[in-house]
């Protein structure tokens, strides 16, 4: 089995190779002609033999345009062969390859293939032109083929010689056959009459046609083209007179072969660079070989070419010739020249004299200069001037009365008009409020208040001021406009320099002083601060100064001054001073610290740091150090003592700690109880503090001259009367202690609280104060030391609200806030050191 399954796939390898090759052989397409019209129909067939095996007949035959399917047609012929046709109603492509396929399974497979062309009949070739040339000896014809037809195409120069008017051909000239893609071809010297008229004409043709071009008629001599002519300028010589300014001088060579040919020429030219058009002067004939140009402008670049052409037979022009740049001849100087001066006195008889001038041209074509003389009105053309310079300025000197010298400048054309120059005296009024602003870094705007009378000028001169010497290196104009208040300077301006300025009015006679101003355009920041000196140093303040620096020319005033000071935990801290400064205290330092301080100087421009100083604080002294710590352990034990007081003081702290014994042998009570007593007893509703021991009795003591208040009673006895609700209480004993003998529930044996109703300290009589005295310990001998109840005072509220003066406590004696005496709700007792206990 396994030899069987590799055998059947052999065999399948076998035939799917040879499959392909054996279906091309099945099928054949067949068309009428393998190149159409653009958009006319064709039609196909496919021819498939009745000997192919691997068809059967209801096998699926498909055609295949380009990329587009298409269904055939079948047709059974009488020898057995099936036929499938296709036609394409308008073939739109300039090439399609059409494909006759058979579907294999889910594939297909190519029978046969044919490949489709479209496109027009070639369209006459047009504008047909000849020139003969000389150099190459041939006849040289150029056409345009036309439009694209989409097919290959071949061109063909065809000419033939005549003696007429081209009507009759007499002989034939070897056809020319131009390159593929070439449009143009040459006919040699060889089949050519130069004076003989020939016709000429190209053919175009492809498969679908043929054209020619109308038929052109020519002599070759009439459509010669000449090499351009070599154009030199002409050298001034002994013959010849150097030409005028605005004029050139130029000579032509022809080219070699052409001497024997009658030409003519044209000439152009155009000034430099290259930006007007070009003017065209001729014709200029051969014989000649010279001419002078001139109507152009003096002192001007010219670029110029020379073409020539076959004159006065028919002929093309040759090509311009390479430009030639020559330059015309310049005119005397067209200029005017402003002058100034500085003047001094050597001796009793001399003067020296610098002498400045700007020429400004008055001429857009004014000659160039090539120098300046400087001479007197009245001297000769042979005595050497004063100055020969192709500078702006000269020194020389004069006799003291000498007031005028004559300025010109000069160039090989000529001199200019002379300008006087006149020495003026200095009367005139000056200018009023100079003033400068600085534009940019590069200009500076100096202005000032016209005097009256108005002048009819000015001369502005600047140049570096201190410390650069005076007069040197000196920049100037002058201003024409006698009304203006100000101008512009922009030259030889740099930053972060110092100018003087200098503005003098010109008047018609005279001139007037000279005004001066300095200024910067700008200025520079410093470029360094101060150097930082610690001066003093404690232990919590260091004293830094420091040298401010002198004004330095071309930098901005400074401003202020920044301390700023940095301790060992980067906490950074500053200050700000006024730029007159000189030092600083720092405050607040720590001791025995390290601190990092730099100073910052600042300007209107910029600012610029000192180098650091480190510095570090005194540290404290032993001495100091003790009484320091001294104080603090002070004002700490102070501190704990006031809390241990403000602890222990408390009301209701004190009892719990002291307990409060009362001493009846200290007691005053005895000395004011009368010998008769009216006892009342009273029974108290409810106590406020149940564990207290009750209170059997409370006796009322009445005072000999008793006034009556509200609630007392009107007894004739003058006994004290209390309410019903106020009840008597006697503390029976110490509850504590035990008891050792019994004791009759008597009156002598009760502890008795004794209440006596009195005035206010500070209003006498009856009032809301109520005195308590005892003789009596209220408590049992549970405290160390024996205390008292003496003169206890308690204010009664008029609201009724009960406000205790102290807390309640066990064992003690309280009288709170009472609304009246008759409204006594309730009483207890609080214990009291001494005479002053509260």
């Amino acid at each position: 089995m396994a030899g069987l399954g590799t055998w059947s796939l052999t065999v399948a390898a076998l035939i799917i190779l040879l499959l392909p090759r054996s279906l091309e052989e099945c099928g054949r397409i067949s068309l009428p002609t393998p190149i159409v019209h653009l958009g006319d129909p064709i039609t196909a067939s496919c021819t498939i033999s009745p000997n192919c095996s691997h068809l059967d007949p209801e096998s699926q035959i498909l055609w295949k345009l380009g990329t587009e399917l298409q269904p055939g047609k079948r047709q059974r012929l009488a020898d057995g062969r099936q036929e499938f046709t296709i036609t394409v109603a308008h073939l739109n492509s300039p090439r399609v390859l059409l494909s006759c396929c058979l579907r294999w399974g889910t594939s297909l497979q190519i029978l046969d293939q044919a490949e489709v062309q479209a496109g027009y009949p070639p369209a006459a070739p047009h504008n047909l032109s000849c020139l003969m040339n000389l150099t190459t000896n041939s006849l040289i014809c150029q056409w345009e083929p036309g439009p694209n037809n989409h097919l290959s195409t071949n061109f063909t120069l065809k000419s033939f010689k005549s003696r007429g008017n081209c009507q009759t051909q007499e002989d034939s000239i070897p056809d020319c056959v131009p390159n593929d893609g070439q449009n143009h071809c040459s006919i040699p010297r060889r089949h050519l009459q130069l004076y003989q008229n020939m016709g000429i004409w190209v053919q175009a043709e492809n498969a679908l046609g043929t054209s020619k071009s109308p038929q052109l008629c020519l002599v070759p001599m009439d459509v010669v083209k000449l090499e351009p002519p070599t154009l030199w300028a002409l050298d001034p010589s002994p013959e010849v007179a150097p030409p005028q300014p605005g004029c050139l001088l130029l000579r032509w060579e022809p080219w070699r072969p052409s001497l024997y040919i009658e030409q003519k020429c044209e000439l152009r030219h155009q000034p430099q660079p290259g930006e007007a058009s070009w003017a065209l002067v001729g014709p200029l004939l051969s014989q000649t070989l010279q001419y002078e140009l001139c109507g152009l402008l003096p002192s001007t670049a010219y670029a110029l070419q020379l073409r020539c052409t076959r004159w006065p037979l028919p002929g093309h022009w040759s090509d311009w010739s390479p430009s030639l740049t020559l330059t015309t001849a310049q005119q005397a100087p067209i200029v005017r020249l402003d002058t100034w001066w500085r003047q001094r006195q050597l001796d009793p008889r001399t003067a020296d004299v610098q002498l400045f001038w700007k020429p400004t041209p008055l001429d857009k074509y004014s000659g160039q200069i090539q120098g300046y003389l400087v001479r007197a009105p009245d001297q000769a053309e042979t005595v050497p001037p004063l100055c020969n310079t192709t500078e702006l300025s000269c020194t020389f000197h004069l006799p003291l009365e000498a007031q005028e010298v004559v300025l010109v400048a000069y160039n090989t054309a000529g001199t200019s008009h002379p300008t006087p120059v006149v020495f003026l005296e200095s009367r005139g009024p000056p200018l009023a409020r100079l003033h400068t602003v600085a534009r940019d870094p590069y200009s500076l705007w100096v202005g000032w208040e016209p005097p009256s009378p108005r002048p009819q000028g000015y001369v502005i001169e600047w140049g570096l001021g201190p410390p650069s010497p005076s007069g040197s290196n000196k920049s100037w104009k002058m201003e024409h406009n006698g009304s203006m208040s100000g101008t512009l300077l922009q030259e030889n301006i740099r930053p972060f320099q110092l100018y003087e300025i200098t503005v003098t009015p010109l008047y018609q006679d005279t001139v007037g002083p000279s005004q001066h101003i300095y200024a910067y355009s700008q200025e520079m920041a410093p470029s360094h601060a101060p150097e930082l000196h610690l001066k003093h140093i404690g232990k919590t303040w260091a004293q830094l100064e420091w040298a401010p620096q002198a004004p330095e020319l071309g930098k901005s005033p400074l401003t202020h001054y920044t301390v700023f000071w940095t301790n060992a935990q980067d906490q950074s801290f500053s200050t700000v001073l006024n730029a007159s400064s000189h030092g600083l205290v720092l405050h607040g330092l720590e001791p025995a610290s390290l601190y990092h301080v730099h100073l910052m100087a600042t300007s209107r421009v910029g600012a610029a740091n000192s180098t650091s100083l480190t510095l570090m604080t005194l540290a404290l002294e032993e001495s100091e150090l003790h009484v320091l710590l001294g104080l603090f352990a002070f004002l700490l034990l102070f501190t704990c003592l006031c809390g241990a007081a403000r602890f222990c003081c408390r009301p209701s702290r004190k009892n719990p700690l002291w307990p409060s014994v009362p001493d009846p042998a200290h007691s005053s009570l005895g000395s004011w109880v009368p010998t008769i007593m009216v006892e009342e007893t009273f029974q108290l509703p409810s106590l406020r503090d149940p564990g207290m021991p009750p209170i059997t009795k409370i006796t009322v003591l009445e005072e000999e001259e008793k006034k009556p208040v509200p609630w007392e009673s009107n007894d004739s006895s003058g006994s004290c009367g209390l309410p019903t609700l106020v009840q008597a209480y006697v503390l029976q004993g110490d509850p504590r202690a035990p008891s050792t003998q019994p004791q009759p529930p008597s009156i002598t044996s009760d502890q008795v609280l004794y209440g006596k109703v009195l005035g206010s300290p500070t209003s006498p009589g009856p009032g809301h104060y109520l005195r308590c005295d005892s003789t009596q310990p209220l408590l049992g001998g549970l405290s160390p030391s024996p205390k008292f109840y003496e003169n206890l005072w308690f204010q009664t509220s008029p609201l009724g609200t009960p406000e205790p003066l102290v807390p309640n406590q066990e064992d003690d004696c309280v009288f709170g806030p009472l609304l009246d005496f008759p409204l006594l709700q309730g009483l207890q007792v609080h214990g009291v050191e001494g005479l002053g206990g509260v």
